[in-house]
């Protein structure tokens, strides 16, 4: 059921940023044409551009996260036995998970705070570019949480303790 899951959120998640980046390049892109071939700037396009940047951005960390792409020192962890290790890589995800909910709850607050608060250029509250930090932001804590049980079933597996 938790692989389906994910599978299912992995899917979705592709999908939209693959769709956004796309929508952002065009933007650009057309604004591009529109100010240096037709001398005319739009309004709206570099505000859009920048909006879709944060969402991409923001939903994005959840795909580094999946592919483990995310920076990391492991110096000491690479040294440690393989259940120490396992030790090493819940405790991340736990302490992963109280940023990424901290994150959230002030991302929450601003979504409040910006409600009525609107973008010059495209016109929607700011409050939409706050939810792009509290679903990216939500989506890596359900990741977190899958990764945390998989460290501690692999932990559990290991008998040996070096």
């Amino acid at each position: 059921m938790r692989k389906k899951i994910l599978v299912t959120l992995d899917k979705i998640e592709d999908t939209v940023l693959i769709v956004m980046f796309m929508a952002m390049v065009g933007i650009i892109f057309f604004q591009v044409i529109m100010r240096y071939i037709f001398n005319n700037s739009l309004s709206w396009s570099e505000e859009l551009g920048k909006f879709l940047f944060v969402w991409l951005s923001w939903l994005g960390i959840s795909i580094g996260h999946r592919k483990k792409e995310h920076i990391r020192i492991t110096l000491l962890v690479d040294k440690l036995p393989n259940k120490l290790k396992h030790l090493a890589e819940a405790l991340t995800e736990l302490i992963l998970i109280f940023i990424c909910g901290i994150t959230m709850y002030y991302g929450f607050n601003m979504i409040n705070i910006q409600i009525n608060v609107p973008y010059a250029g495209i016109k929607i509250s700011t409050a939409w570019g706050y939810l792009s930090l509290v679903l990216g932001c939500g989506i890596f804590i359900i990741r977190a949480i899958a990764y945390f049980i998989e460290a501690v079933k692999n932990m559990m597996k290991n008998e040996i303790i070096s």
